[in-house]
């Protein structure tokens, strides 16, 4: 009877679940994997004389987790999926105001907690999916009738998040979580011209921060060397550059390339350059192409969907992957300074694929038909 029931709960959601976008999400988190194992294997471990498959092992238990992970929120019913987001809000939430008393301090910013019972983790990486889902939730609440006490309600979320990335700092993170807020403001209908003032509000706001207070000069200096390259250190960008250039259209090849050895952290924030310049740029077009494709696919089912705070749910994680992965490619090409953004499904690192995975099955769960 057991195993009827749940054959049963498994074939309604099979034949429900939109297998284009499962197949997309499987073939992104794929390559993630398959960049890990050909960037920091054997292949290239006899030039950056590294432990062989160390980080290719811990991403593969990060995407086995993620595996599970996207498969239970797009299993498990929408009215919980929704009431769960919520509750998983409020414990990341508290997490991240537990970072500045308990978190670990890594160059001079302290943002991961590293509880005895589970491994080092950020934050704001889990707590992203369910921000989304409590901000679509506020703007869509039914009972007020003036929509700009709705959006006032929104940004009683967004500031005290905001304000506990600011302290960290984080302001990579404090600037993505505002502009997805602000997208599904905009996407919600606001008039234009408040949409703007507090668009302005929040620029000006942050420039205050990185010119006028101290702890913020570093992202001054990244600022200031973005822009003027003698004016300070700009070698990890340098290096990222040189990386897709030497890769060119078609690349070096695996294992040849160098980027690894020459920055620290560059499987996580330079990802793309690391990819370019073994793969060569025809793989980077062809991965942006499947992002697009992706939230192309996503936009296709919500012009079937009626109900507005489903649509804002799948807007606004469609919105992050774009804009994280956006501002991820932006500063490996130079068009954007230095942030620290990882890139969605492909970035090593266990918070950002979980963080990615959660978005992944909520988008899964939102875009299910209805039998």
């Amino acid at each position: 009877m057991k195993n009827n029931f749940l054959y049963n709960n498994y074939y309604i959601w099979w034949k429900s679940i939109d297998k284009f976008l499962l197949i997309l999400i499987f073939s992104l988190f794929s390559l993630g994997l398959f960049f890990s194992l050909v960037s920091t294997s054997l292949i290239a471990s006899d030039k950056l004389n590294t432990n062989s498959y160390y980080f290719f092992i811990k991403h593969l238990l990060f995407i086995l987790i993620a595996f599970f992970t996207f498969i239970f929120f797009s299993y498990i019913k929408t009215n919980n999926l929704l009431k769960l987001s919520i509750l998983l809000f409020f414990v990341f939430f508290l997490c991240l105001i537990l970072v500045p008393f308990i978190g670990i301090e890594v160059k001079g910013s302290r943002r991961w907690i590293d509880p005895i019972f589970i491994p080092r983790f950020q934050p704001v990486e889990l707590l992203k999916p369910f921000f989304i889902v409590l901000i679509a939730s506020a703007i869509t609440l039914k009972n007020n009738k003036n929509i700009y006490l709705n959006y006032l309600l929104s940004s009683f979320i967004l500031v005290p998040v905001s304000l506990l990335l600011i302290s960290q700092p984080d302001l990579g993170q404090t600037m993505l979580v505002m502009l997805t807020w602000l997208s599904l403001v905009f996407i919600s209908g606001v008039n234009l011209i408040i949409f703007f003032s507090f668009f302005f509000f929040v620029g000006f706001s942050l420039s205050y921060l990185i010119f006028f207070i101290p702890k913020f000069s570093y992202i001054k200096n990244r600022l200031l060397t973005f822009f003027d390259s003698s004016s300070g250190n700009n070698y990890q960008s340098e290096k990222a550059s040189e990386a897709i250039i030497n890769g060119g259209f078609f690349g070096q090849g695996i294992g040849e390339g160098t980027l690894n050895s020459k920055i620290p952290e560059a499987h996580t924030d330079y990802i793309v350059s690391v990819i370019s310049e073994e793969f060569g740029a025809v793989i980077i077009i062809g991965i942006i192409l499947v992002y697009l494709l992706f939230a192309f696919q996503v936009l296709k089912r919500i012009r079937s969907e009626t109900e507005n705070k489903i649509k804002l749910i799948l807007l606004g994680c469609i919105s992050i992957i774009l804009i994280q992965s956006f501002i991820h490619i932006g500063v490996n090409i130079r068009l954007l300074p230095t942030t620290g953004m990882t890139l969605p499904f492909l970035s090593y690192g266990g918070s950002s694929i979980i963080s990615t995975a959660i978005i992944s099955g909520i988008i899964l769960n939102l875009t299910k038909r209805k039998l």
